[in-house]
């Protein structure tokens, strides 16, 4: 009885089970589709993702590498100078730096060393002269600043190349190099100014090297560019010294420039020592850029103003002094005192400088003076700038340095025409009164461009 009845359970029950899973057998089936669905849809998702990401490294990859040859390329270009023209700045040598300006990255080792990655800086300048005057042989040709022949010609002028390199944010190197034909014909190269610059403020910036000595104001407003300059040549009195110049435009050395605290006054100074220039033989070069020819050392101080209540105007001193020793005769001590002042405006410029050569032998009361001045006035039409200078030179007939100079004086009517930038286009006349000479009349025609 209870073995029956147990059967009947059981079978009951088995049944019951039974009924039960076919019962839920499609809900099973959908939930295992659904399960694996669900599963590739995830699988899916992640192949997805993966792409995703590798796509976004990828992109990002690619980015990084266009910012990096951007940077690089602003990093070689924003050094480039600017070929806009502008006024020569009154100022010796270079300006200091600026207080409160931002400076320069320091450059790693690798850059200083990689020479793919120059820190040079290069601006180039040239001029073509068309030339002829009524002179006999050879002498100083104010229409083109230089010696001249007996000849009309048309005369390449010097190639200036102006190179630059801003080693560190107070540390700066500065050079001319200049290929210059020589009345044999021939170019002749030479390095004009040389000068490792360390420049911590406005009130103390020294160089040291070749310099442009501070003697009045000229010398270290125009370099050797006559496209920065209006006149087609510098000065009788500016010359260079391998032109026939009568003044130590250069000099090796150390050369010390600041502010002075004078609040609008605008104070500066400079102070000088150099080799100062060669005297022995006039067959030497006049610079002594490696050995001096005595122990005495040159030393020029210079002051000057630039108050801000009227821009634009300068006015300073200057004196130098130095020991020559000529062969022959008694050593010389000679003294140069200079005063200018000078007013120069984008449209308009007038200069005015005054000098004074003294050249005394030691051990007599025989004294030499030279005297000498010049001014120039100019004023800017548009692209035209006419222009006029008297420039004036009295030197004695048996001066010890520079004997064959004498007295020379005279006007020079011009007109500068800038037809770019980049380029100008000049036409002087020059009438030169010379002692002992019949008077000179030249006329000069002159290419000058910058690059």
């Amino acid at each position: 009885m209870f073995s029956s009845s147990w059967s009947i359970v059981g079978v009951s029950k088995d049944r019951f089970a039974g009924r039960m899973v076919g019962k839920h057998i499609p809900h099973i089936a959908i939930l295992i589709v659904v399960a694996i669905l669900m599963a590739g849809s995830v699988q899916a998702q992640e192949a997805s993702l993966a792409d995703a990401d590798k796509q976004t490294i990828e992109l990002l990859v690619r980015r990084i590498d266009q910012l990096e040859a951007r940077v690089a390329q602003l990093e070689a270009g924003k050094s480039q100078p600017s070929g806009a023209k502008t006024d020569p700045a009154p100022t010796p040598q270079a300006e200091p730096a600026t207080v409160g300006k931002e400076p320069p990255t320091e450059p790693t080792e690798s850059q200083r060393l990689d020479v793919g990655t120059t820190l040079l800086n290069i601006r180039g300048f040239g001029d073509i002269t068309f030339h002829g005057d009524t002179a006999k042989g050879g002498h100083f040709d104010p229409g083109i600043g230089t010696l001249a022949g007996n000849t009309t010609s048309f005369s390449l002028g010097q190639l200036d190349l102006f190179v630059t390199s801003d080693i560190s944010d107070k540390f700066k190197f500065l050079s001319e190099i200049v290929f210059e034909a020589g009345l044999d014909n021939s170019f002749g190269v030479d390095v004009e100014r040389y000068l490792l610059q360390y420049s911590p403020n406005d009130y103390f910036n020294v160089s040291v090297g070749r310099y442009h000595t501070a003697l009045g104001y000229y010398n270290t407003a125009y370099h050797h560019s006559t496209w920065l300059q209006t006149t087609t040549g510098r000065p009788f009195l500016f010359a260079f010294e391998d032109s026939g110049g009568i003044l130590p435009i250069h000099n090796v050395g150390v050369s010390v420039t600041g502010l002075i605290p004078s609040g609008d006054l605008g104070l500066h100074y400079v102070a000088e020592v150099g080799n100062g220039r060669a005297s022995s033989s006039p067959n030497l070069e006049a610079v002594q850029n490696r050995v001096d020819e005595n122990n005495g050392k040159s030393f020029n101080l210079a002051l000057y103003v630039r108050p801000s209540a009227v821009r634009g105007l300068q006015t300073g001193f200057s004196v130098y002094h130095d020991h020559l020793t000529p062969i022959g005769l008694p050593n010389i001590s000679e003294n140069i005192f200079a005063v200018h002042a000078v007013f120069i405006r984008p449209s308009f410029e007038w200069l005015n400088e005054t000098m004074l050569i003294r050249h005394a032998l030691n051990g007599t009361s025989r004294a030499f003076n030279t005297p000498g001045f010049y001014t120039q006035l100019s004023k800017r039409f548009g692209s035209y700038r006419p222009y006029f200078r008297y420039q004036y030179v009295n030197a004695s007939d048996v001066e010890p340095v520079f004997p064959q100079v004498g007295l020379m004086r005279g006007p020079s009517f011009g007109l500068r025409y800038d037809p770019s930038e980049s380029v100008t286009l000049k036409l002087q006349y020059d009438y030169t009164d010379m002692r002992h000479q019949t008077p000179i009349n030249g006329v000069a025609t002159q290419l000058g461009f910058t690059f």
